[in-house]
């Protein structure tokens, strides 16, 4: 399965990972909520054709040879996608590309007022690479744009590292400073 066939980030994407400022700050419109994970480094972004992307590795990897990495995506301006057909087609293409996958679903319901969805797709052995990989997806529908963030191992994880990878996923969330319903939180 290619790595870069799954997009990627938007605006104040980094926002609980980089706000490091002494003084409270508040996020404005609406924004992705997703930290980096402590231990990791950005390991590649780009942004291009309407889809803002990165990847978190642990900071001692590459994008080219990790054990553990984070990708987040935003498709600006995509109000015509769903978070359930989209992870749909994204079990779909992990299905095409690894014999014997599974998927479960985690989640389907609303985050901070936003349409959302989670899945835990895993892989017993990805032929590009000769190792196992499992991965949980969360898509959300913003109302500007729309969110995928995914925590991936190369490696059939512990009970310990999937309640780890879940916790993460379950954390991620969209705000919006324009809506009462789906307020941003004061970072600092």
């Amino acid at each position: 399965m290619k790595r870069r066939t799954w997009t990627v980030v938007g605006l104040a994407l980094m926002v609980c990972a980089t706000a490091g400022a002494a003084q409270a700050q508040q996020l404005k419109n609406e924004n992705l909520l997703v930290g980096m994970p402590q231990g990791f480094k950005v390991g590649f972004k780009d942004s291009k054709n309407g889809m803002n992307m990165q990847e978190f590795i642990p900071t001692d990897e590459t994008v080219q040879n990790w054990t553990e990495m984070v990708t987040v995506q935003v498709f600006l301006s995509r109000k015509d996608l769903q978070p359930t057909p989209f992870l749909a087609a994204m079990q779909k293409q992990w299905s095409d590309g690894c014999r014997g996958s599974t998927s479960t679903a985690v989640s389907t319901g609303k985050v901070n007022g936003y349409a959302a969805a989670a899945v835990l797709l895993r892989c017993p052995l990805l032929a590009s690479t000769g190792k196992p990989e499992t991965t949980m997806i969360k898509a959300i529908k913003g109302n500007d744009s729309f969110y995928v963030v995914q925590r991936a191992v190369r490696s059939v994880p512990t009970p310990d590292r999937l309640e780890t990878m879940k916790k993460y996923i379950e954390s991620v969330s969209v705000c919006d400073s324009r809506l009462a319903t789906a307020p941003c939180p004061t970072v600092r």
